[in-house]
């Protein structure tokens, strides 16, 4: 059947390790020095792993696989203890997949007198992760970006969880914005440019992520503005080793003066940092790098030139 799966460039794996602890499902191991997927039938596709790699080296891809099986995935974090059986099950209901979460559940609830752990220990605080009125942080405090880190590290990933803006207080609009598009070129997608464009020739580049411009209204009179742009999304698209490529010829060919990463909060952006640095270590040229990372409502967390 063909499915979403886990794909490992392992010319840029660096054999760092951090994406293995982070597979809960136990798709992943090291071998020779790589990571590696190692059970097609263990890995959900859901890429609980990629906000982990330094490298930029994971991505998910549509192709031929064995079908994902639960109850064998189940089986594997058993042994793993309770907190790894929460993050699995927490990531789950995260990526809204229902069918999975209750085939596990149910198959837990079967042979619950022979787990390790309380069984309802592990429902009840998988149940306390969806937010309520009355505990959820507002979303521009502190405290709810360290809830976002918190639950990521627990197995889920925020990049891909439904969250409602309706109770949180509006951000100070201390601009005027006039709608006026500072686009200087199209396309802008990593797969389409031409890094010899001409609009690329000696440019300021803007390396944003697709979700950058919906969540800030200042987008194209304070960031795009008098930059050439290229975006892309670390997690979701394919065939990313062509991005490196690009960004190489970017900085060694059209001679770009300097790179600023615009990227959102959540941990499977921080994947275009990583390919931007990569690709300044692999180019004869060095420029300079600017990080900013973005909160989900638009408010700036971050920025500095690293």
């Amino acid at each position: 059947m063909k499915r979403e799966i886990v794909k490992i460039d392992r010319e840029l794996c660096n054999g760092c390790g951090e994406c293995i602890p982070n597979c809960h499902e136990g798709a992943l191991q090291m071998i020779d020095g790589k990571a590696t997927l190692v059970s097609e039938l263990m890995c959900d596709g859901l890429g609980a792993c990629i906000g982990h790699c330094p490298q930029g080296a994971i991505t998910i891809e549509e192709r031929e696989a064995a079908p994902y099986d639960e109850v064998a995935v189940i089986k594997e974090i058993i042994p793993q203890g309770k907190n790894v059986m929460i993050a699995h099950l927490s990531h789950l209901k995260e990526h809204n997949q229902s069918g999975y979460l209750k085939q596990g559940v149910s198959y837990l609830k079967e042979i619950e007198n022979e787990l390790p752990f309380p069984l309802h220990e592990v429902i009840s605080k998988v149940h306390n992760l969806k937010p309520t009125p009355t505990n959820q942080p507002t979303m521009n405090k502190p405290e709810f970006v360290l809830k976002m880190a918190h639950e990521h590290h627990g197995g889920g990933c925020p990049g891909s969880k439904a969250m409602s803006f309706a109770e949180a207080p509006a951000l100070p609009d201390n601009s005027q914005v006039s709608g006026k598009s500072e686009l200087r070129q199209w396309p802008v997608q990593m797969h389409l440019i031409n890094p010899m464009a001409e609009y690329f020739i000696n440019s300021d580049l803007l390396l944003a992520a697709d979700c950058v411009a919906f969540s800030m209204g200042n987008f194209h009179q304070t960031w795009l503005k008098g930059k050439s742009l290229a975006i892309l999304c670390p997690k979701l698209d394919s065939n990313t080793e062509v991005y490196l490529q690009k960004l190489i010829n970017l900085v060694n060919d059209a001679k770009i003066n300097t790179i600023t990463v615009l990227k959102m909060q959540v941990p499977c952006c921080g994947g275009i940092l990583q390919m931007a640095k990569l690709a300044l270590q692999q180019a004869s040229r060095k420029v300079p790098i600017k990080s900013i990372t973005v909160g989900i409502q638009g408010e700036i967390l971050s920025e500095e030139w690293v």
